[in-house]
């Protein structure tokens, strides 16, 4: 699956989080580590899947919990148009 950040969002990590500025809605989004990274692994390259196999050897996740809650991450974000996918 290829996910779409906007091009609107502003994206500023702070220490082990980060911020995301919505430009259209002004609105702040704020990521924890994980979702930090999920931000990162995704502006590289758009790619979920291999984002969460490259974060499963990060962190001390089973593969199927980490995908759920990306997942879930993710479909808050595109209801607040942070991101979009095909």
């Amino acid at each position: 699956m290829n996910i779409t950040l906007s091009p609107q969002v502003i994206f500023q990590e702070l220490d082990k989080e980060a911020i995301l500025l919505d430009l259209n809605g002004e609105a702040y989004y704020g990521l924890d580590e994980v979702g930090m990274r999920l931000w990162q692994l995704l502006s590289a390259n758009g790619d979920f899947d291999a984002a969460v196999a490259q974060m499963v050897t990060e962190y001390e996740v089973e593969e199927e919990e980490l995908r759920r809650d990306l997942l879930e991450l993710l479909e808050d974000m595109a209801q607040s148009d942070l991101v979009a996918w095909e």
